[in-house]
């Protein structure tokens, strides 16, 4: 079983690339963020703990969910707080990946165990990765996706670029980069030279 990390800057398209890859038998797609939200849920392992550190905060709905666009605009304008949510979740998220790591190889009918992940490289999953892939897309293409499809103002995406890694990192860590500014066949086409070359 290869262990595959894929990281990239936000907006570069890593959604279609993960659905490609989720159709194809032998498989599993595990994406960073929505394990970070299953273990934020009421009774989870990271919830108290998160409530505790933002208690003066307004993050939680009626239900006491996380209204996770307040807790976003919280933790995007306030560098200490993302580096406390961080240090709650990130570990937590890294435990439950090993442990389905370890599953799956256990279980040996997994081909491919692909990893999202926006901190991957941040979060030093190339010590458990088998190898990481970076998908590129300009940075003109990116911020008219975010703006298209998630309504973004040019402020909001300025301040998610800049706590991301630079381009230089991601390739330099990276043992694969795709380029997705093409075709979404060219994409498809990298993905399968990726599989093949591992």
């Amino acid at each position: 079983m290869r262990f595959i990390g894929i990281t990239g800057g936000v907006g570069a398209g890593k959604s279609e690339l993960l659905a490609y890859l989720r159709s194809k038998p032998g498989v599993r797609v595990m994406l960073a963020d929505e394990i970070a939200h299953l273990l934020m849920e009421p009774g989870q392992t990271c919830y108290h703990e998160i409530v505790e550190h933002f208690s003066e905060e307004k993050i939680l709905n009626e239900d006491l969910t996380f209204n996770r666009n307040a807790l976003a605009d919280r933790i995007f304008s306030d560098n200490a707080k993302r580096e406390e949510l961080n240090a709650i979740v990130h570990p937590a998220v890294k435990k439950y990946v090993l442990e389905q790591y370890n599953k799956e190889k256990k279980e040996g009918r997994t081909e491919f165990l692909f990893l999202e992940a926006a901190l991957l490289i941040e979060e030093h999953y190339d010590e458990i990765c088998d190898e990481l892939w970076y998908v590129y897309t300009s940075e003109a293409n990116r911020r008219q996706r975010l703006k298209a499809s998630r309504g973004y103002t040019d402020e909001k995406v300025d301040a998610i670029m800049a706590s991301q890694l630079p381009e230089e990192e991601f390739r330099r860590v990276c043992r694969i980069t795709i380029d997705n500014n093409g075709s979404v066949e060219q994409l498809y086409e990298q993905i399968e030279e990726g599989l093949r070359n591992g």
